[in-house]
């Protein structure tokens, strides 16, 4: 099984540099986002079932990402806003990346190599692609956009022993 790297560079939408090592030993639930898509509905589901199990050791993590339809063009501030005042988003959210293509970053590189999509696809299809990655960083799981995020919040559920 893949592990994920969490000392992989990443920026907070707050445009802070960091790694995601401060969540490591947490189950977590990497998610492509945008503000403009038919699924961004499931940000509601995504930080309910943050809130629901973040003191069980479980962290929903967003990464906005502009490749799909366009549908996340603006700022750091805009997305900030968005996410706040649409969705009440607690979650942890970090800066646009790309997600496919010659700029893929690193922790998608990971993402896609140790949770290949349909028949052993890398790319990422579209927004709200979801990766479940367990308390020693094996990289557990895809979810496709359309899965809704308490469809998978069973599978997150036994990887805590709850």
């Amino acid at each position: 099984m893949a592990q994920l790297d969490l000392n992989t560079p990443v920026t907070t939408l707050g445009g802070v540099d960091t790694t995601l090592a401060e969540h490591a030993g947490k189950v977590l639930l990497i998610v492509n986002t945008a503000s403009k898509c038919g699924f961004t509905p499931q940000y509601a589901g995504l930080d309910a079932l943050h809130q629901e199990l973040k003191d069980q050791g479980v962290a929903v993590l967003g990464f906005p990402c502009n490749q799909f339809g366009s549908q996340e063009p603006g700022t750091a501030d805009d997305i900030q806003s968005f996410c706040q005042l649409n969705y009440g988003v607690s979650f942890p959210m970090y800066a646009k990346i790309d997600v496919n293509g010659d700029q893929t970053h690193p922790l998608y590189e990971q993402l896609k190599a140790g949770a290949p999509g349909l028949l052993g696809s890398k790319s990422i299809k579209w927004n709200f692609t979801k990766f479940l990655v367990d308390q020693q960083g094996n990289i557990v799981r895809r979810y496709g956009s359309r899965t809704e995020p308490a469809a998978i919040a069973k599978d997150v559920k036994k990887l805590i022993g709850a």
